[in-house]
């Protein structure tokens, strides 16, 4: 892929406090508060997850972001920039869920159309149009119409458009939606080197997996409201399990991890301990002192997935208390 941009240090790419919304019923109706007192900022060349269930705020947030929505009171900026302004928007790219693109044009054709909406020379686009097609694996369909294309083919189609025009910026939603396994490695692989070009990526995906694959920073919003925020690290946390993948033994291992641990358990050549990530070392020391090999020390964390469940089920209960 071709260099899309630069690093710009110091300057935050999206910057949002105590952000509210209200979706306003009738005339004089209080309607529904989208978004109440929301706070986040997003560094240059980073991959900033956004999570949170039906009706958390995700969309209401970005259209936000991206000047759709008017009615909200707070501070939302982009580059320093309020939200909407169009100084600010010619430096985003954004792949809406369930886009749609024009079914009788070419692959070729609609970025080279998407390109001239944004103010791109054709001389430009004849350099950039082929590179693009190529990283996103869309070359070889480059000449047929979009008609033809199935779901994962629209979809690279999609990524390729909002990209055209070397954003700085690029909101993605579910950009891994309808596309197979390799595709979505493929994807994966151009949001790294998005990344590693100092250009930041938004995500707002409901595919979790992915999610906890390409995103530093995660927001997990729950009605109106930022329920946590962190590292992938910071909201998977170990579960109290280690598994030890032990070599060739003739010793009793069990007999040597349970004064260390709460539950062992031996299977095939993996011993499962419980107990505090601290007491991790103590097992070693005692496998090592009686000359078993380890081939791997593997602390058990939990999924971001479970994670998630997990905070929104607790969020429930509290609030239902």
């Amino acid at each position: 892929m071709t260099a899309i941009a630069t690093r710009h240090s110091g300057e935050l790419v999206l910057d949002v406090e105590n952000l509210e919304m209200r979706y306003r019923k009738g005339l004089f109706g209080r309607g529904h508060k989208a978004l109440n007192g929301i706070s986040l900022s997003v560094e240059p060349g980073s991959v900033f997850g956004l999570l949170g269930p039906n009706g958390a705020g995700k969309t209401s947030l970005v259209k936000v972001l991206l000047g759709l929505a008017t009615g909200w009171s707070g501070r939302a900026e982009l580059f320093g920039e309020r939200a909407g302004r169009p100084s600010s928007r010619w430096q985003v790219g954004y792949l809406p869920e369930a886009h749609r693109l024009p079914p009788y044009l070419t692959g070729r054709q609609v970025l080279e159309l998407f390109g001239g909406l944004c103010g791109r020379q054709r001389s430009w686009l004849a350099r950039r149009v082929p590179a693009l097609l190529d990283a996103v694996g869309m070359a070889e369909a480059a000449d047929r119409k979009v008609k033809e294309y199935s779901k994962g083919m629209q979809q690279r189609i999609g990524l390729a458009q909002a990209l055209i025009h070397e954003p700085r910026l690029v909101f993605l939603d579910e950009p891994t939606d309808g596309v197979d396994p390799v595709g979505r490695a493929a994807i994966r692989d151009i949001i790294e080197r998005l990344k590693d070009q100092g250009v930041t990526v938004f995500i707002n995906s409901h595919l979790l997996m992915e999610v906890e694959l390409m995103c530093d920073r995660i927001v997990v919003l729950h009605q109106g409201r930022i329920l946590r925020s962190g590292t992938v690290d910071e909201l998977t946390p170990n579960t109290g399990v280690v598994h030890f993948e032990l070599g060739p033994h003739q010793v009793d291992v069990l007999a040597l991890a349970r004064p260390h641990a709460s539950a062992v358990e031996l299977e095939g050549s993996t011993l499962t301990c419980t107990m505090p990530a601290d007491r991790a070392d103590a097992v070693i020391d005692s496998l090592r002192a009686a000359r078993v090999p380890i081939r791997a020390v593997r602390p058990e964390r939990l999924t971001l997935e479970a994670s998630f469940i997990d905070m929104i089920v607790a969020k429930g209960e509290k609030g239902a208390r």
